[in-house]
């Protein structure tokens, strides 16, 4: 009976030591063995791994492509803008020795790394870099990743910006500009056509110049358009030609008449002018024979008084009259 325990004892004690001693490692797997705290040079493929009891512990590590997010990194551009960039990077172990031992946590250390990566991507980079040439900005930030990536045995696979949040300003301003620019290709592209359209002009002048008749058959066609539709519009047609005729034909107006009317009209206007505005004067007047000499003197108080032929003013004479 004794021997039946022990031999019982020692079939559980063989099958947990088996149990330890017998490892499964995966497809995507690697298994690193330590013994006794020294790492084999041989790393275990997947399938059935045999270990040594006690001595011997495994270590696994996954090969395959891990993603890991970015969080969302503040920075100011080159050009001083305030912008908020997160980004997504996938990496993958390509020895997974030094990944085992090189470093303690190789995804945490590769999250740091891309943080700060991000960083410094964001204030070499000016904001239309950012919105238009990322892919330039992806292989810039993969590169700085996968330096220090590669001594700890892991490969960065692809690096991406996922997206850049703006202030509410600077997304208006550009707006703004976009605007302003969509309005100026459009003024640009309609001046085009105004050029293009008056050369045409201008050649179909040269033809309707040399061909008076193509003259008159753009006007029958033009007026065979206004007639298709149903409208009382009359058209009258009137050569351009008639009108300069009559107006080389009329003789000019005659303005000597008038000139000579305009001063003596102005002369009697000034005199009456005179009159209304001088205030009213005694005036005595002399009348004498035939050739002489008539003189006309105002009368004023305490002046002298005016002779008339040599006479005194209180003189009878018989032709004086006042």
């Amino acid at each position: 009976m004794v021997i039946v325990y022990a031999l019982f004892i020692a079939v559980v004690v063989g099958l947990v030591g088996l149990a330890a001693c017998v490892r499964v490692v995966q497809q995507f797997e690697r298994g690193v063995v330590f013994r006794f705290g020294r790492v084999r040079p041989v790393v275990r493929g997947p399938g059935i791994a045999l270990l040594m009891p006690i001595a011997d512990r495994l270590q696994k590590v996954n090969l395959q492509i891990i993603t890991m997010p970015v969080p969302a990194q503040d920075g100011i551009t080159r050009d001083n803008v305030t912008v908020r960039v997160d980004a997504v990077v996938y990496f993958s172990v390509i020895d997974p020795v030094r990944a085992a031992v090189d470093v303690q946590d190789y995804v945490s250390a590769i999250g740091q790394v891309a943080q700060t990566s991000l960083r410094s991507i964001i204030g070499k980079s000016d904001l239309d870099d950012l919105l238009s040439n990322r892919e330039r900005l992806n292989q810039g930030m993969e590169l700085m990743i996968d330096s220090p990536a590669l001594d700890w045995g892991v490969h960065i696979e692809r690096v991406e910006i996922k997206d850049v949040a703006l202030p509410e300003t600077m997304k208006r301003s550009m707006s703004r500009q976009a605007e302003a620019e969509r309005e100026r290709r459009a003024r640009i592209i309609t001046a085009d056509g105004e050029l293009q359209a008056s050369e045409k002009l201008g050649q179909a002048a040269e033809v309707m110049t040399e061909h008076p008749a193509a003259l008159q058959l753009r006007l029958l066609q033009t007026v065979v358009e206004v007639a298709a539709e149903k409208n009382s519009t009359l058209v009258l047609p009137f050569p351009v030609e008639l009108l300069r005729f009559l107006e080389r034909s009329t003789p000019p107006e005659n303005s000597r008449s008038s000139d000579a009317d305009k001063p003596a009209t102005t002369r009697d206007d000034d005199e009456s002018l005179e009159r209304s505005d001088s205030p009213p004067e005694l005036t005595t007047e002399s009348h004498v024979s035939a050739g002489a000499a008539v003189t006309t003197a105002p009368l004023s108080a305490g002046s002298a008084q005016p002779q008339w032929g040599g006479l005194p003013a209180g003189c009878a004479d018989p032709a004086w009259q006042p």
